[in-house]
């Protein structure tokens, strides 16, 4: 009796729910018998059952696991060590700690364990590991700039287990990008991805976390564009595989073995992977690695504009209808813009005619171009839109910061009590260059402190008119008020650059 018993099949409710699962998973393990056509009663009609059946055969196939793509990829994979020397009483940092935060062990070696202590040498060689990966046969690599900066001595170790001394060719630090060459041939390399991927495929990291050696994480790509407040080029791919310290410099590969991305950072309250990563995009790599390749580093277009995000409330002041563009605070002296024209309250709005969409889109676009290019700027200027053409400059390699001193004498001369300011002129404060108001007390909990304001601000201009004394700050916002603004415009010098601050009207 046993060998008649009739073979039990699965419901219609679970295959249906296998079915949709393994619909996530690209329908790999989703087959058919040969010649044998789907049951009618799970699938409808036979006509859509053998409809189905054609489509998933029409699905690309990929295999169960990434064990194929890891025994491609992985040999091209290399770990980086660095030394560099440093003062021997300079501060132990988080990353130099062997132990567990709070740890007992952590507390004993902060206070008698750390290296070259009290009587020891005046310096000490630190090493630091990261990742990387091999670009050409001839032993061209990628890895971070944070890895291989200010190193004296580079060394690589491949998947087999042999290691290299390595020649840093140049660095990027708006890029976190740096290109290493080691001596020899035939060197297994990956190759960067021609396109960018979509949201939901899957990519696998590879890399040295913690020093370990070659490791593999699987995850997803969990957002594009990320801007994690690391530079003006921000645009990372965010990726849930777990990506750790000493992954920095690392590929993260598509199914097809190409690269993706170079993780370069991750989010973590712990110092662990809580599975937010961040990749710098192959179409980045790819230009940045092509500069430093042959010149050893990288030039970049320059406008000279300090720009903003346009804010609903800042549009909403200048009397626009859309926050889309990128808005001029001020133009910098002897720069392309101010040759071509550019005023503060401009707001750009294309670049060659391609629409801009915010302040970091516009970086990256004139970032991408080569300095001599010639390009025409779409602008809004006082409400009406215009075209200026200029030629880019170079960008310059420090950014020279105007610091406003914060140990003046403060002499206040009036106040505006309803926006939370205490104001005074800017030619009877010691230290400021006599242009503007200068901002000698902000009330905490008021809607200047809400907006950003902090002591030592000049305010330049309101609602578009200079402003030198608190008299006409108040005079700008009363005729603000009879023309029925909402909020005001304020053109603020800080000791971050230029900037426009929208402040609600209210009671003021």
């Amino acid at each position: 009796m046993h060998g008649n018993r009739p073979r039990s099949t699965l419901s219609a409710r679970r295959l249906a729910l296998l079915a949709t699962t393994v619909a996530g998973l690209g329908a790999a393990a989703l087959v058919f018998a040969p010649n044998v056509a789907p049951r009618a009663d799970l699938f409808g009609t036979p006509a859509q059952a053998q409809n189905l059946s054609e489509k998933v055969q029409q699905l690309p196939q990929r295999p169960v696991g990434f064990a194929d793509i890891v025994e491609k990829v992985k040999p091209s994979v290399i770990s980086v060590r660095v030394k560099l020397e440093r003062p021997a009483n300079s501060a132990l940092t988080d990353d130099d700690m062997p132990f567990p935060p709070g740890s007992p062990f952590e507390r004993f070696f902060r206070k008698f364990g750390a290296p070259n202590g009290p009587g020891g040498k005046e310096k000490e060689i630190v090493t630091g590991q990261g990742s990387g990966f091999f670009i050409s046969a001839d032993g061209y690599a990628v890895t971070n700039n944070h890895v291989v900066q200010n190193a004296e001595n580079v060394t690589v170790t491949t998947d087999d287990g042999k290691t290299y001394t390595a020649k840093v060719i140049g660095t990027d630090s708006r890029s976190d990008l740096a290109l290493i060459k080691v001596d020899g041939a035939n060197f297994p390399f990956v190759k960067l991805a021609g396109g960018s991927p979509r949201i939901g495929d899957w990519v696998l990291a590879v890399g040295n976390p913690f020093g370990l050696g070659g490791t593999v994480t699987a995850g997803i790509v969990s957002a594009r564009g990320r801007d994690i407040g690391a530079g003006p080029y921000d645009d990372f791919i965010q990726i849930d595989a777990p990506v750790n310290k000493g992954n920095s410099g690392g590929p993260t590969f598509d199914v097809d073995g190409n690269v993706i991305g170079v993780n370069t950072a991750i989010f973590s309250p712990s110092g662990g992977s809580v599975g937010i990563a961040f990749a710098i995009p192959a179409e980045t790599v790819k230009s940045v690695v092509a500069q430093l390749r042959d010149k050893g580093s990288v030039t970049r277009g320059w406008i000279g504009v300090q720009i903003q995000a346009l804010t609903p409330d800042l549009a909403d002041s200048m009397g626009l209808k859309q926050t889309t563009g990128a808005l001029v605070s001020e133009p910098q002296p002897d720069s392309p813009a101010v040759k071509a024209g550019i005023q503060s309250g401009d707001v750009i709005t294309s670049v060659d005619g391609t629409a801009i969409h915010d302040a970091r889109d516009l970086a990256r676009r004139i970032g991408t171009m080569a300095p001599g290019t010639s390009v025409k700027l779409g602008l809004i200027h006082q409400g009406q839109e215009k075209n200026v053409a200029l030629t880019l400059g170079t960008l310059p390699n420090e950014k020279q910061a105007e610091n406003t001193p914060q140990n003046q004498r403060e002499v206040p001369d009036s106040d505006v009590p309803k926006l939370g300011l205490t104001l005074a002129p800017a030619s009877k404060v010691q230290g400021s260059d006599g242009n503007g108001v200068v901002v000698t007390a902000v009330a905490e909990g008021g809607i200047a402190a809400d907006h950003g304001f902090q002591v030592g601000d000049i305010i330049l201009d309101v609602g578009g008119k200079t402003v030198s004394t608190p008299a006409d700050v108040r005079k700008s916002l009363a005729d603000a008020r009879k023309e029925g603004k909402r909020a005001v415009l304020f053109r603020v010098k800080s000791s971050q650059g230029t900037k426009f601050v929208a402040l609600p009207l209210g009671n003021a």
